[in-house]
């Protein structure tokens, strides 16, 4: 993949293209300033950093072109008015809306939505419903800030998409002079921040897999081992599982993972609506040092921003992803309702011993055991999946570090190496609950919350923010907002780790 000589001009297109009913699809990476392309189908790059998508960028109309040079010579950096993402974008493999929605109640409606009864044990009844649609009002805000973002600055920099940390790059690059020095570093915030989310998001799934299969088998046998033996077997199945590379091998676990993951929370939910006691044996309000405990373990349960903009990228009618109700308001919707609901009746029936997963509140009956293998079962099957992101990002950083004739065996025993990390940290702390919050707390409020903010407060410095600053000041709100989640969440976090040592 060699770089081209040449300097992108408008008056010679430099490229591999097809011509199609007037169409002409270009397989080159452009920027607005003048910069070097690569000759290549899928990636785009931006200052040497590439942006993995599906799409190929699409140059329909000559006048268009024509207008999108003009407006360049001027030097204008809107150019809203004369390129439209969306119509630039390979729509051959796009997904419907229905399709959308899909992908983003599976992508949030995962494992999380079994932690939130461990939320409302540290809000409280009422306090855990208002909670709860706060969150999920705030976290479907920032998504909406994001992809906003990502289609304004696609437009100003002439690419058909960005992906998250192309985003903030892009927003850094294009916004105001001062600023445009910290592009490279915010790339690399966003792309650090997404390794640690979906590294130690996988360092929880560990955790709870173990934590599953000990009272299961100490529920059965006479058996009674440390819990962080367990951990450490579980690295003899899920080394071959993660070091799976190619995503298609993948889909027959998922599939399972899927059906094990629904089974087990209907399965669930049929013993959390037996016999329910009265709801006034249980907290209303607790005591406000346990809200921010409350808070990360709920943004752990339902953030899914990392997911979003791949999504959105590949729909066939992209215009549709926002707006009202759109599918983003939708899927959130439905999120927020069901995680809600698990929430508080799960509380309502386990009160104050409820555990990390509600799963591990079952009886050790057949069918409840059943359950928590088989959801155990589901995060294991998906842990490959969910791996690929970290392991991925790493590559990128010393994969071209490794010389040619080791690439292969470099990248899986990478791979190994990272995967046997993940089991370390857990047997470092295998506290479910305190871990949910420490992670929520940690990586989500950053990736969710801080990360968004801070995009949609540079991309609209030249644009204004409106009316007595609103939207500058609504950015800075929820910038506190992370920082407070953050510190608070972690500390109460981590007492609660120190204090398990203890024990």
């Amino acid at each position: 993949m060699g770089k081209l000589k040449s300097i992108f001009s408008m008056d010679k297109l430099t490229g591999l293209f097809r011509s199609q009913n007037q169409q002409i699809v270009f397989e080159t990476a452009m920027d607005n300033k003048g910069m070097t392309m690569e000759k290549i189908p899928s990636t785009i790059s931006i200052n040497g950093t590439d942006n993995n998508m599906s799409s190929t960028l699409k140059l329909a109309e000559n006048d268009v072109m024509e207008k999108n040079a003009k407006n360049l010579e001027m030097g204008k950096s809107d150019t809203d008015a004369y390129y439209n993402p969306f119509d630039f974008r390979d729509k051959t493999n796009a997904t419907p809306d229905v399709g959308a929605l899909l992908h983003l109640l599976k992508s949030s409606l995962g494992t999380g939505i079994l932690a939130m009864p461990m939320a409302f044990k540290n809000g409280g009844l009422i306090f855990g419903i208002f909670g709860t649609i706060i969150v999920g009002y705030i976290c479907t805000h920032c998504v909406h800030m994001l992809v906003r973002c990502s289609q304004l600055l696609s437009s100003r920099v002439k690419q058909p998409s960005l992906g998250f940390p192309e985003t903030a790059e892009t927003a850094f690059k294009t916004g105001p002079e001062k600023y445009r020095k910290w592009a490279k570093f915010s790339w690399v915030f966003v792309k650090v921040s997404l390794f640690a989310t979906y590294y130690f998001g996988n360092t929880v799934y560990v955790v709870f897999i173990a934590k599953s299969f000990e009272q299961v088998i100490e529920n059965h046998t006479s058996l009674e081992m440390n819990i962080r033996l367990y951990i450490l077997l579980l690295a003899i199945p899920l080394i071959p599982l993660g070091i799976i590379r190619s995503l298609k091998y993948l889909v027959p676990f998922s599939a399972m993972a899927t059906a094990f993951i629904m089974f087990g929370l209907a399965i669930t939910l049929y013993y959390t609506f037996m016999d329910l006691p009265d709801i006034e044996t249980r907290h209303y309000i607790t005591n406000v040092q346990q809200w921010p405990l409350f808070f990360s373990t709920v943004l752990f349960a339902m953030e899914g921003i990392g997911t979003v903009l791949p999504i959105e990228n590949s729909m066939q009618n992209p215009n549709h992803f926002l707006g009202c109700p759109g599918v983003l308001n939708i899927a959130m919707s439905v999120v927020v309702l069901l995680y809600g609901a698990v929430g508080f009746f799960g509380y309502v029936k386990y009160g104050d011993i409820t555990e990390g997963s509600i799963t591990l509140n079952l009886p050790p009956t057949a069918l409840a055991e059943s359950v928590k293998i088989l959801v155990a079962l589901s995060i294991l099957f998906t842990y490959g999946l969910q791996f690929s992101v970290p392991s991925e990002i790493m590559w990128k950083l010393i994969g071209h570090k490794i010389s040619e004739r080791f690439q292969t065996i470099g990248y899986y025993l990478m791979r190994a190496a990272m995967i046997f990390g993940t089991v370390i940290i857990a047997i470092i702390i295998p506290d479910l609950s305190p871990f949910i919050s420490l992670v929520g707390a940690v990586c989500f409020s950053i990736l969710g919350l801080f990360c968004p903010a801070v995009i949609e407060a540079i991309t609209y410095y030249d644009e204004g923010y409106g009316p007595l600053k609103i939207r500058l000041i609504k950015d800075i709100v929820i910038m506190l907002m992370s920082v407070f989640s953050l510190v608070s969440g972690s500390y109460i976090s981590i007492t609660d780790i120190i204090e398990f040592y203890k024990k």
